[in-house]
């Protein structure tokens, strides 16, 4: 249960000092409480506050951290229910199946063209993050052959699945280096999978048929040892699944149950055999509120608008998306190509270019720091103002660019033509339409 700035204020040094920052301790305090600050401000908290403050400030969904290298993951770790409320941290990862019964050249195959499923988006490189090796057979050297083959030879880490603990103790030896999750201990198999798992110093995915018997899961192996736990409430039925995932998430928020404050994961592959539906069904989890989703294939028509939603949900609301303010060519301009500037508001960009992209007609567009705000509330709150945007287009380089002396800003700025004009000595203020809709007709129109 989190502190209250009260709370926090009674176990600091009450010194004043000011060296955190602010004026006062209280102040300290309150900042703490609001997640504004951080404890290691404050160089004179002792050692034993510091540990009952770090043990009441901890996230009531603990932080996993999975796998390793570049393609490392922070699962769990939330402190709300709605997004809106503040906002989702550790973005779902997605995991792609290997049956262990697969030839070594198939699954170098298929991880090549896994790797190659990667796209840019808003400054953001999108791709899924794991493999699920799931054994079939029992056949533990085999298991760990492809464990191994997977971990040496992709960016991509690990979920090693059998409820054998020697397949999985085979999978760990080969491929332990990269942090794999273990899935999954289940109350026949928990001790041999928390020793390995603790041996490790692996996250374990804990498996059972009820709320109530994860609970009695999570605390037998937390009583282990065991910290990073992973939760899966065993239902392969939709309805029930999503019913599973708000209660343990409510539980773990509201009512404070550490024995349910761990990241989930689901299985869509598992829930119906049909590509599209299986599609649908893990969008529902990104949204509510897995941590891990495991698909059966990763392909462009599924992978991409999952990633494009993860996106759009872990970030955060109050911070709209952007993009990096500079020169875009779209179309390989030249010399005499049109020149036109709009905000760096990433649906603004990505609109305007694609109008642009469909007109045919080779442009440069300047993209001007405006906080994230589109054109007309920008312009409204003075981030786009003839003077700022004139200043821009004379350091953006564009003027090494280009012949000619035109610039098109866009119709709902038509009232800084003047100042741009001022600004830019020499040079014509075009004002574009309003509507993005109608920025090809105008540039073929040109």
């Amino acid at each position: 249960m989190a502190l209250t700035g009260i709370q926090i204020f009674k176990l600091l040094p009450k010194t004043n000092c000011k060296e955190c920052g602010v004026p006062t301790c209280l102040a300290f305090a309150m900042n703490l409480a609001s997640g504004k600050a951080e404890l290691d401000s404050c160089p004179y908290v002792s050692d034993e506050a510091r540990a009952e403050l770090a043990e009441a400030s901890a996230p009531p969904i603990r932080p996993v951290v999975v796998g390793k290298g570049v393609r490392k993951a922070t699962t769990g770790g939330e402190t709300v229910l709605y997004r809106h409320e503040k906002t989702f941290f550790n973005p779902t990862m997605f995991a792609g199946t290997i049956t262990s019964d697969s030839a070594a050249a198939d699954v170098e195959a298929k991880l090549k063209a896994w790797n190659a499923l990667q796209y840019e988006r808003v400054g953001f490189n999108l791709r899924p993050e794991l493999v699920a090796l799931k054994d079939v057979n029992g056949d533990k050297d085999a298991f760990a052959a492809l464990a191994k083959l997977v971990a040496e030879t992709s960016e991509f880490n690990l979920i090693l699945m059998s409820e054998d603990a020697a397949v999985i103790g085979a999978g760990v030896d080969g491929c332990g280096f990269k942090r794999p999750v273990i899935y999954a201990a289940t109350e026949a198999n928990a001790d041999d999978m928390g020793k390995i798992a603790l041996d490790n110093d692996l996250p374990l995915a804990i498996k059972a048929d009820s709320i109530d018997a994860i609970i009695a899961l999570s605390d037998k192996l937390t009583a282990m040892g065991l910290k990073d736990l992973i939760i899966d409430t065993g239902t392969r039925e939709l309805k029930q699944a999503l019913e599973d995932q708000v209660a343990i998430r409510r539980s773990a928020l509201k009512d404070g149950n550490r024995s349910l404050g761990f990241p989930t994961i689901v299985f869509p592959s598992e829930m119906t055999d049909s590509p599209d539906m299986e599609a649908l069904v893990a969008g529902m989890f990104v949204a509510k509120y897995a941590g891990i989703v495991v698909l059966s294939e990763f392909t462009t028509e599924v992978i991409f608008p999952l990633l494009l939603e993860r996106l759009n949900i872990f970030t955060d609301p109050q911070r709209p998306m952007t993009v990096t303010e500079g020169i875009y060519p779209i179309g390989n301009p030249d010399e005499n190509s049109p020149v036109m500037v709009t905000t760096n508001f990433a649906l603004t960009y990505f609109i305007v270019s694609g109008e642009i992209e469909a007109s045919k007609v080779p442009s440069w567009l300047l993209i001007k720091d405006a906080e994230g705000l589109s054109v007309l509330t920008a312009w409204a709150a003075g981030k786009f103002s003839g003077d700022d945007v004139g200043m821009f287009v004379k350091k953006c380089g564009i003027m090494e660019k280009v012949k000619h002396t035109e610039l098109i800003i866009p119709g709902y700025a038509a009232a800084i033509a003047g100042e741009v004009e001022e600004e830019l000595s020499g040079w014509t203020i075009t004002v574009g339409p309003r509507e993005s809709a109608h920025l090809a007709g105008f540039l073929k129109a040109r």
